[in-house]
């Protein structure tokens, strides 16, 4: 079993920044591929950044130069950083390790609001 915990949610106003953490239970997340997807009101679960054990990342192209995934080994832990945040970015954001049938955290709120 993995548990996931993800931190760094919150209330920000457009154009604000913030960053979202993940931290896993075990090691073997060092050699496993990580996404960060999200989740609005009314809308189905999207994928929206992706990065592998070698450092490869991907992006949707509504988040692609405003939002960056990385990864920290040693801490087992994988960040997002959303920077020039809109409206409808808001949503629950939840972490994912694609490892045995797949691991979720239990995500975390991110609001984009004057």
């Amino acid at each position: 079993q993995v548990q996931l915990v993800e931190s760094g949610g919150g209330l920000v106003q457009p154009g604000g920044s913030l960053r979202l953490s993940c931290a896993a239970s075990r090691s073997i997340f060092s050699i496993h591929t990580m996404g960060w997807y999200r989740q609005a009101p009314g809308k189905q679960r999207e994928l929206v950044a992706v990065i592998t054990n070698g450092g490869r990342t991907t992006y949707t192209d509504s988040v692609r130069g405003r939002f960056t995934i990385s990864r920290d080994n040693g801490k087992n832990t994988v960040y997002l950083q959303m920077n020039s945040l809109k409206p409808e970015d808001t949503a629950v954001y939840y972490c994912y390790l694609n490892f045995q049938s797949g691991y979720w955290g239990q995500g975390t709120q991110v609001t984009v609001s004057s």
